[in-house]
This record gives C-alpha cells, structure tokens and sequence, in this order.
C-alpha cells in the first residue's frame, strides 16, 4: 500500500469524488481521500492523500488556497455558477474602474452565506440535495477571509481575477456577492484552483499522468511523504527512553529538545530518526501530548 500525498490536477468534467474513485482504480488501492471538493466544472490542485497519510486529510483541508476565476457580470444562476439555470439577466452599467474598486472591497474578514448547491448540511441532509428537490432552507452566514484579491483583467461583462482564501470560502458565492454589490448580478464562469497549501498547479499531475508513471514503476516519485508535508514544524528526536512511549502514543516530556516553553506544534521522531508523529505542548503544561500519530 502507498503512503503519501498525490497533487492531481483534477480536469474539468468529473467530481472529486470521481477523481478518488478513478485513483483507487489506477492505483488498486482503497485507503485514498481527498483534501478540498472542487466542483465538476473546475478544474486544478487537489491534493489526494493515500493510506496513512489519509489521517491528514482534515489538517490539509484546512490549509489556505488560490484560485483563479472568471467573473461574469449580468447573469444570476441558481447555482451561482455558468452551468446553472439562469434567473435574471441584467445589462452591465458599471465601469471598469467601479468593478476593480467592488472587487477590492471584499478583501479582509467578512461573512458569507453557503449557496443552496453546496455539500453542507442541515438536518442530515446535503444542501444540493434539498436544492434539487426545489427546497431552499435559510443558511447562517460564516465567516470567512480573504487575504488578496488581484484583479487581472476587467473585459466587460467578463472580469478575471485571483484569489487567495482561507477554509470555507466559495469562489462561485463570491462572484455572485460581487454582481449583486455592483447591481447587476453575476456569475461564476471558470474556476481553477492553483495552489492548495505547498501544493502548487505547476508540479500537479494529471490521471493519465498518474497512469503512466505507474505503468513505468515511478509511483514513488510523484509521492510526498506524510513528514515532507508537515516540514514546516520543528523536528524533534525523542530520547532512546521514551521510545516506548511515542510508539503508544502517550504524552512525551521531550526535554533537551530545545524547544521549552513553546506551545506549538512538533514532528517527533524516535530516537532512529523515524517520524511518528505530531505533538503539541499544552499551555501550563510540561509535557507534550499526541495531535496526530503516523504509527
């Protein structure tokens, strides 16, 4: 079984969940879990993590992503994007100047409400599936930040920008916010996710490449590993005594690591240099407890 992290870069046509279930086929293997849903109709990075490394998944979920998309300006659709059922179509007034000087104003911290096509849920049902139904339930706005936003190219009713957005953040939801504030609606046209965390679109792969490197027996060279994913924690090599401890998973004392005081989060290794697992130190507290173990 393979251990590690594949960047895919996910082609428009198919779900992500698609893109999983064709990966475990490629890769005859049943332990594989995504780290971001990107729609069918977007395309880019999504970072699939394979048997052990399937326990970061919610820790690379909650990473920061950039996304490049295309704003279309007079066209509202149900479910905020270009493949929708269109509900209004309006003429265009603004200039390019008042469409950069909107898009701006959504940078920093704000609140969104989720649209009715999305995969969260209320009372144990997936919001599409009550959109398809013909339901829609009211949402409770969440925050949600947006660290920049560089307007490309403003070619009306067309604006391409791109953006860089914390956990929870819906391109197709932003597009749509943004035609309302300017008074004319808008929709999502294209999106593409560029980079998820470290993972970047340039060294992306596709299926058909993640196909062919397994047919040559070069699976292991498009992997990351669990550790390379988690390099920007300190790495700390426990004491030959408390070995036993690590592989159990039980609090470590770490001292004479070099890290007193701090609170944040460790890569701790045995004392071979085996990475087990993350560690954090409790505030108050002496001792370093278990956040993930990699055992």
């Amino acid at each position: 079984m393979l251990d590690g992290i594949i960047n895919i870069n996910k082609e428009k046509g198919y779900t992500s969940h698609d893109a999983v279930a064709r990966l475990r086929g490629i890769l005859k293997q049943k332990k594989i879990g995504h780290t971001g849903t990107l729609d069918p109709d977007a395309a880019g990075v999504l970072p699939v993590c394979l048997g052990k490394a399937t326990r970061l998944c919610d820790l690379l979920t909650d990473k920061e992503k950039t996304y490049r998309a295309v704003l279309l300006l007079g066209k509202v659709t149900d479910t905020q994007d270009i493949s929708g059922q269109v509900l209004e179509e309006n003429p265009v007034s603004a200039d390019p100047k008042e469409v950069r000087a909107c898009i701006q104003d959504f940078e920093g911290d704000s609140m969104q409400i989720p649209p009715m096509y999305s995969a969260l849920k209320v009372k144990g049902k997936r919001l599409y599936e009550l959109a398809r139904e013909g339901v829609e339930v009211e949402r409770e706005p969440r925050p949600i930040h947006i660290r920049q936003i560089t307007v490309q190219d403003v070619s009306l009713p067309r604006v391409a920008f791109e953006v860089t957005c914390g956990k929870g953040t819906y391109i197709r939801t932003l597009c749509h916010d943004i035609g309302q504030k300017l008074g004319c609606g808008g929709c999502m046209e294209e999106l593409t996710r560029t980079r998820s965390g470290m993972f970047g679109i340039d060294q992306a792969l596709t299926l058909a490449q993640v196909e062919k490197l397994r047919d040559e027996g070069r699976l292991c060279e498009c992997l990351v590993s669990v550790e390379q994913a988690l390099e920007k924690y300190p790495r700390i090599l426990c004491d030959p005594n408390e070995d036993r401890l690590l592989n159990n998973g039980n609090p470590l004392s770490l001292k004479g690591c070099g890290l007193d005081g701090e609170e944040g989060w460790v890569r701790v290794c045995d004392s071979r240099g085996i990475f087990k697992g993350i560690y954090q130190k409790r505030p108050g507290g002496e001792k370093y407890f278990p956040v993930k173990m990699f055992l």
